[in-house]
């Protein structure tokens, strides 16, 4: 995803974590928080457009709409993943959202859990890697899953491993994809680059060639790609032989003439300036420049060298390893796609340079520089992350990210962070590692520098687009372990907000933890009354739900044993203010959970139904509504207090005009 991130990071001194606690001192601000959701929209409405229904696709779209759960087969490189999120799509409601669910991952909700499934939501469960083990333990809980499924009105696609062994009771949801024609495929795609149809629809030997090799979807996809971009470079009077031709060309040789260039230009500031150019294609001249000189630096001490004036200029060194500068200044290789085999042949064959290539990167996207625009930045995050990612080296990838946020990172190193792992995330092979690394941060390993504020970024605003349920995990490990602010705690409160489903999984966990200091402080962020009392699209709110007021109570006792009044007393007249002002039962539940925490109370039991009357007496003052109704909520409180203490009947009289049921 080469996408900006929007982050804004504020300078501050360096903070490092002790044990357990995450100490932050910079800030991600003005965060564009839909951006990423945007971003994923946006390839799904691009994925519809430019997938070519394989046969079967019909008949998956019938199993899904008649069931609600359709198990997807075929070879791999037939576009299976792709067909399960178009399937999705199509299902897409205001009442659900789409994510996938990660079987067998750290700390998830198993398949036999209802509350993996919202009202309406769209579910993918890509199994297509499993081995056998992850496969059969996937199928034994498909039924659980596939019931909350029908409850809930949701939809339901499984890709299956290749050559796996289905259950009988499973067969009847199975469709089998075939590979949709790779000419039309490829086609498909030029139609959306807008090569002209008199061009792509004429026989061409090297498409013909190229296509026959069965290969799989995303390779057609790249090759169409270079197509496009060989036309976008091509020359005049160019047409579609020439443009196939030099993609051919840049797909087959790239590689062996990149290594004969690099043989033949063995000085250090040749070299640099390659790997320059390869890593910031497209760059303005001056930050290529630069940027060769900044890795001379970081390779070693600068030389004595001749005064500038005697030194070659920038043209001539670019001649030397087929680059050129066009009218507009920026640089590119003279061939296509020659970027990536520069790079790609420095990453294989010189490995000692990997780790010097990190820190140089960081040193790059901090250079004072107009021409060093966003897009420049995030084009040189996303090549270096990509060969870590190309040559499987996903952990190397993660201790890059560690080092850019440790010292005293400026914005536009912890910018790079996020990019990277953002990159990360999106990796089809690589992205379980990062989600299983991101967890390994958040929960157990001690974190340094501003990492911290980097992972509540990703996790809110990446994570959560594809995994929600993962997104939320997270964020509960940094908000109980950070200390000096409350960023993580405000992510996680602004994830549940859109998500009853989520919500319901929170106070679970809350309820079910060790009911510290610091998952109490979480709880009564997060315990928003209006929140708990809305049902929009649904039958009934949350508060409704027996479990839910099991956790509330739950919660709320541990809150008025554990902390001192001041710390909890803001949070109880919010729900009162929120009682006086709801229609309905709702108002008279919330103080009935707030009566019956404190009932639990025991020793302490007079001493907070005390408290908890005065701090009606004061949301009395400090409400927002009528005083009025303000005046009966703190009346029904005190009978419900006087009702747990066996010294008023449970119903009282009358209900009150304002609408507060008991």
């Amino acid at each position: 995803m080469n996408q900006h991130t929007g982050t804004w990071v504020r300078d501050s001194g360096v903070t490092v974590t002790g044990n357990g606690d995450v100490y932050i001192g910079m800030q991600l601000q003005n965060s564009d928080k839909q951006a990423f959701r945007r971003v994923a929209e946006d390839q799904l409405r691009r994925l519809r457009h430019v997938l070519v229904a394989p046969p079967g696709m019909g008949g998956a779209r019938a199993v899904l709409a008649a069931s609600g759960t359709v198990i997807l087969d075929g070879s791999p490189g037939s576009g299976r993943s792709a067909v399960a999120r178009v399937l999705l799509h199509e299902h897409h409601r205001d009442s659900g959202v789409f994510h996938e669910l990660p079987p067998g991952e750290e700390d998830e909700l198993s398949l036999q859990d209802p509350d993996l499934v919202g009202d309406g939501d769209q579910l993918l469960l890509d199994l297509s890697a499993a081995d056998d083990r992850r496969w059969a333990a996937a199928q034994a809980g498909l039924p659980a899953l596939r019931k909350s499924v029908h409850e809930r009105q949701a939809h339901l696609v499984v890709v299956m491993p290749h050559r796996g062994v289905l259950d009988p009771d499973l067969q009847y949801c199975r469709v089998v994809l075939e590979r949709p024609s790779a000419v039309g495929v490829f086609r498909r795609h030029l139609r959306l680059h807008g090569v002209p149809p008199e061009q792509y629809l004429r026989p061409d030997d090297t498409v013909t060639g190229f296509l026959t090799a069965h290969r799989p979807m995303r390779e057609i996809a790249e090759f169409a790609d270079l197509v496009r971009r060989a036309r976008e470079a091509g020359r005049p009077g160019d047409g579609f032989r020439q443009w196939c031709e030099a993609a051919g060309r840049a797909r087959n040789d790239g590689r062996r003439e990149a290594a004969a260039l690099v043989a033949e230009r063995r000085e250090a500031p040749q070299r640099a300036l390659l790997i320059a150019v390869s890593l910031l294609h497209g760059a303005h001249a001056d930050v290529i420049h630069r940027a060769a000189e900044q890795l001379l630096s970081v390779l070693g001490p600068p030389s004595e060298g001749v005064s500038p004036l005697q030194q070659r200029d920038l043209a001539e060194r670019l001649l030397e390893i087929s680059a050129t500068t066009g009218p507009n200044g920026h640089v590119r290789f003279e061939k296509l796609d020659f970027d990536s085999a520069v790079r790609a042949h420095f990453w294989d064959h010189m490995p000692d340079l990997r780790p010097h290539l990190g820190t140089w990167a960081a040193k790059v996207v901090e250079l004072n520089d107009p021409h060093l625009v966003t897009v420049v930045r995030d084009g040189l995050v996303e090549r270096v992350a990509g060969e870590y990612l190309r040559t499987g080296r996903a952990d190397g990838l993660g201790a890059l990210v560690e080092r850019w946020c440790t010292g005293t990172p400026s914005r536009s190193r912890l910018e790079a962070a996020v990019h990277a792992l953002t990159r990360g995330l999106a990796d089809p092979v690589h992205a379980r590692d990062f989600r299983e690394q991101i967890y390994q941060w958040c929960a157990i390993r001690r974190l340094e520098g501003e990492l911290a504020q980097v992972l509540v970024r990703v996790c809110a605003d990446v994570l959560a687009t594809s995994h929600p349920d993962q997104a939320l995990v997270r964020l509960h490990h940094l908000a109980r372990r950070e200390h000096g602010t409350t960023r993580a705690r405000q992510a996680l409160c602004d994830l549940v907000a859109r998500s009853r489903r989520l919500h319901r999984i929170l106070l679970d966990r809350l309820a079910r933890s060790d009911l510290s200091p610091a998952h109490l402080r979480i709880f009564l962020q997060t315990s928003d009354p209006e929140l708990l009392t809305l049902r929009p699209g649904a039958s009934h709110a949350l508060i409704d739900e027996q479990n839910a007021q099991r956790s509330l109570t739950a919660c709320w006792h541990a809150v008025l044993t554990e902390l001192p009044p001041w710390q909890w007393q803001d949070g109880a007249r919010r729900w009162l203010h929120w009682a006086t002002a709801c229609t309905g039962p709702h108002g008279g539940l919330l103080l009935d959970l707030l009566v019956s925490a404190a009932q639990r109370c025991t020793e302490k039991r007079g001493r907070v139904f005390a408290l908890l009357y005065a701090c009606a007496r004061d949301a009395e003052r400090t409400g927002p509504g009528d005083a009025a109704r303000a005046a009966e909520t703190t009346g029904l409180l005190l009978h419900k207090i006087s009702a747990a203490q066996g010294m008023a009947p449970a119903t009282p009289p009358t209900t009150s005009p304002g609408g507060i049921r008991p």
